[in-house]
């Protein structure tokens, strides 16, 4: 995965770094937002459809092996998981694919939040949200800087206002793709858009209210992860695809705009979590693995959406810098990455 050649791509993305790490602080060896998470393997398993729909290798063999970590907001490591600044919560999957021919290992991503949607189109707007946030401290004269940011981007705003509950478990959460992709390969000829959806196998999405959440430990979450393991088995999702209609105004370029929820959902396949990653490989893999929003495989495009790269710049750029830190220098129970 290498660096993006565009320059001013390049300057945003170490910018936007840069900024989350001024607004949580430098961890040397975490990452700038959702710093906090957890890594388990598992298993995906395809839906008779999701062959049909494109030619992706994990769409057609019989089970794929995957790599997953639930993760907590900002780029705090300890922060509590009754912290409600830790919503949105995150699920990255990663299908570990047969080698290249050459020899090399091969993968795709799947990252995905408690949200539907992103507050702003580009990078360049999400920094210059992440520049007015920190230019307002509490207490500070209105309308504060972030003030005016929200009152000029109405789909800011609304991501802002719209509820982020803290679920009752990472298992009873709902996990949303907000960029859309494009399937290749299938019956679909040239190409159907798309974006992910994650839910509970057994269908009921769980959630907390504020008193509930006040009852909570500090990390009710990762705890629960074991505890769920063994004692209710492995934690299963269903992995779904939502299927836009372009035709009908369906917008495939801005992760700000939502769907009809009466768009169809077809569901691509089972993803089962069995096992959660030691603490001390996990300390390993944080310096290693670099999660990717662009699908890099065959069968499966990325759209015109432009957070795609830039995203994939951010990512790249902390991914850097976490192995040149080394292992993590704070310890959270739970922790991986």
């Amino acid at each position: 995965m290498p660096l993006p050649t565009d320059e001013e791509l390049l300057k945003t993305g170490s910018d936007l770094v840069a900024q989350m790490q001024a607004i949580f602080g430098l961890h040397p060896g975490f990452r700038p937002a959702h710093a906090r998470g957890a890594l388990l393997t598992g298993s995906f398993t395809p839906s008779q459809q999701a062959a049909a729909l494109s030619s992706a290798p994990h769409f057609s063999a019989p089970s794929t092996p995957i790599l997953a970590r639930f993760s907590s907001s900002t780029g705090i490591p300890q922060i509590p998981d009754t912290d409600p600044n830790a919503n949105p919560r995150g699920l990255a999957i990663r299908f570990n694919l047969p080698s290249t021919p050459d020899g090399r290992r091969a993968h795709t991503d799947i990252i995905a939040h408690t949200t539907p949607s992103f507050p702003t189109r580009t990078g360049a707007e999400f920094l210059e949200f992440l520049r007015a946030a920190a230019a307002s401290p509490p207490g500070a004269e209105s309308p504060t800087a972030v003030e005016k940011f929200l009152g000029a981007h109405p789909d800011a705003l609304a991501f802002v206002q719209t509820p982020k509950p803290s679920p009752v478990s990472f298992a009873s959460a709902a996990y949303f793709g907000v960029n859309a992709l494009r399937f290749v390969g299938g019956e679909g000829g040239k190409g159907i858009f798309f974006r992910y959806r994650i839910v509970p196998a057994e269908g009921e999405v769980k959630t907390l209210d504020a008193e509930e959440v006040k009852g909570k430990a500090d990390s009710y979450l990762f705890d629960e992860l074991a505890t769920h393991l063994g004692d209710s088995g492995p934690i299963k999702f269903k992995l779904l695809a939502q299927i836009a209609r372009p035709e009908e105004g369906d917008v495939v370029d801005d992760a700000t705009k939502l769907w009809p929820d009466s768009r169809e959902l077809v569901e691509l396949g089972e993803v089962t979590l069995d096992e959660l990653v030691e603490e001390e490989e996990g300390k390993e893999m944080q310096k290693n693995v670099i999660f990717d929003p662009i699908p890099r495989v065959q069968g499966i495009k990325p759209s015109e959406d432009p957070l795609l790269e830039m995203r994939a710049a951010v990512y790249l750029i902390s991914g850097r810098q976490r192995r040149a830190a080394g292992p993590p220098k704070e310890v959270v129970e739970g922790l991986g990455h």
